[in-house]
């Protein structure tokens, strides 16, 4: 069964894009992350062992999709034609894609986050992440605050000011939901935040735990399935977005090249 048909019997999408949950016009970086988020769901580590099985299935074929993706040539042909090429060296079923994977996305620790916040924060990439969040969620502060990274409750006010700027300055449009939102809507969410800070340092207080690598998996193995998720969606956006494959020395995530 071709890498299509496959798609559409696990997947229930023929289209390799929504397969990744990315826009046809995405980016290098964006496919990256779109594969890292959808992979880092079903890897056969993190789910049980009697589903390990359906798992790997869906691994290896998302492994699959973004070796299309990734490569400019077959990104082309898949664009214009939509089909992929099946006899394809990086479509290999028998490859090792868990391999393949792990030289992709390096795991980072709390003290790269913590460096790489530093220097985002203020920075030309986090205003153009800001608009983008902005254009994307239409305006809804409550979207944007979850994606952009490294945001807490407190930067809200610094996030609305970059995006009232940029709507002033016509770079971005005028949405209802941002510049109309309700004072209770934006109550609402100062107290959502609010509450999952105090829960977040309840749970470093009780566990006694340091700033560390071993203590930030704890911490984040001892948090609620819904606040877990988010926690790993942060550090798959930050592997994918920042990691590289690298056979030396480890060093802090770099700002990808646009």
């Amino acid at each position: 069964m071709g890498l299509l048909e496959l798609c559409e019997q696990v997947f229930g999408t023929a289209d390799l894009y929504q397969v990744l949950g990315v826009r046809r016009e995405a980016s290098e970086g964006e496919v990256r992350r779109g594969y890292h988020k959808v992979s880092l769901q079903v890897h056969p580590d993190r789910v049980d062992e009697d589903q390990k099985e359906d798992a790997t299935r869906r691994f290896q074929i998302l492994g699959r999709v973004y070796a299309v993706l990734s490569d400019k040539e077959q990104r082309a042909v898949y664009d214009e034609q939509g089909t992929v090429d099946e006899e394809s060296a990086g479509l290999d079923q028998d490859r090792d894609w868990d391999a393949y994977w792990r030289l992709l996305f390096k795991k980072i620790s709390l003290e790269d986050i913590q460096a790489f916040e530093n220097t985002y924060k203020g920075s030309e990439e986090e205003l153009a992440d800001v608009k983008q969040a902005y254009l994307d969620f239409k305006g809804d502060m409550d979207q944007i605050m979850e994606s952009v990274l490294c945001v807490q409750y407190t930067d809200e006010p610094r996030i609305r000011n970059i995006i009232q700027q940029a709507i002033d300055a016509k770079e971005v449009p005028s949405y209802n939901a941002f510049v109309k939102e309700s004072k209770q809507k934006m109550n609402a969410r100062k107290r959502r935040a609010q509450k999952e800070a105090k829960e977040a340092e309840l749970s470093r207080k009780e566990l006694g735990l340091q700033e560390g690598v071993n203590n930030l998996k704890a911490l984040i193995q001892s948090r609620q399935k819904d606040r877990q998720k988010e926690m790993d969606n942060f550090l798959a956006q930050m592997e994918a977005k920042y990691c590289k494959p690298s056979k030396g020395k480890r060093t802090a995530p770099k700002k990808e090249k646009k």
